[in-house]
């Protein structure tokens, strides 16, 4: 039994350097026809091969419904997918697509604060784009190593000083309290950006309201081990029919797939969001860095290949 979603066969219509180590990559229909309609936060997969698939922002223009736009920094350190596509995908590429689907969806609010650290750039241009265009305010700060490293400088240009660089061999790192330091009710921070930043982030805003901020990880979050280690719990997939143990070495993704329903999946630690399954009943004990914290108390929906479950029967709509 496979449960699937829409996938593309694109091609990169236009690529471009718009930053040390940083390609950007146009997608458009063979054919020309229409793409799917997307909002601010939205990400997309590239399926690679058959075994490398990944995630990357969506950071094109709102309006522009005949491309999707990316941007892939080089990753030395990272598994391979980053330098698949500044090494292979040229102009005239053909690449399959999955989604758009968001995670980090830009929620109404009479203000905005928008943090970025390196790549973390690429899913806040729309949302400022909308912002900008709804005429709420913002302000965006955008911290990198050095100028040459963070891109699209050159768009972001046009809206002036709500724009705040800070290269770091120029300034040091973006000063959070000063740009955190005043808590507003009415303001919500989007951030996005490597670990560190995203863990300064989140100790700043301790003070602000609940909710006022959201992020997006590349990297899964720190998790604190369950005390006396993971336990075996029972798992139920209702529509299928299938009741399984799930066992302490063994994620509820592996078991699923072991007992053959197909499910999407992609980085299997917790940052994308594809495995995402609804909860029909269990006590979910959440490890992924996707959910909002207003997500988890809901306990409507995991993070299969992360997330186990406290109680000792957890029952999904699979």
């Amino acid at each position: 039994m496979t449960y699937r979603e829409q996938e593309l066969d694109l091609v990169v219509a236009r690529r471009e350097t718009v930053a040390a180590d940083v390609v950007a990559l146009t997608l458009g229909d063979p054919a020309g026809g229409a793409l799917p309609g997307w909002t601010p936060g939205a990400h997309i997969d590239l399926v690679l091969d058959d075994t490398l698939t990944r995630q990357y922002s969506l950071c094109g223009p709102l309006r522009d419904r005949g491309s999707f736009r990316i941007a892939v920094l080089r990753a030395s350190d990272g598994g391979g997918g980053s330098q698949l596509v500044h090494d292979v995908l040229k102009e005239g590429s053909q690449v399959r697509v999955r989604g758009p689907r968001n995670h980090f969806a830009l929620i109404e609010a009479p203000r905005f604060v928008f943090i970025a650290g390196g790549i973390g750039i690429t899913p806040l241009l729309p949302m400022i784009e909308s912002a900008d265009r709804r005429g709420v305010p913002w302000t965006l700060d955008y911290g990198g190593r050095q100028r040459a490293s963070m891109a699209f400088l050159d768009e972001l240009a046009r809206y002036g000083d709500r724009v705040r660089t800070w290269p770091e061999d120029e300034f040091g790192l973006l000063d959070l309290p000063r740009i955190l330091g005043d808590p507003r009710p009415d303001t919500l921070v989007y951030c996005c950006g490597p670990e560190p930043l995203l863990a300064a982030v989140e100790a700043q805003c301790a003070a602000w309201l609940p909710g006022a901020l959201h992020t997006e990880r590349f990297t899964p979050k720190p998790v604190e081990p369950a005390v006396g280690g993971d336990t075996p719990f029972e798992l139920v997939l209702q529509r299928s029919g299938i009741t399984a143990t799930v066992p302490a070495d063994k994620t509820v993704l592996d078991v699923v797939e072991e007992n053959g329903l197909s499910v999407l999946s992609s980085c299997r630690v917790g940052t994308c969001g594809t495995c995402e399954q609804e909860v029909v009943s269990g006590e979910i004990d959440h490890r992924d860095s996707v959910l909002t914290e207003e997500d988890r108390e809901a306990g409507e929906y995991m993070m299969i290949c992360v997330s186990r479950c406290r109680s000792e029967r957890l029952v999904l709509d699979l």
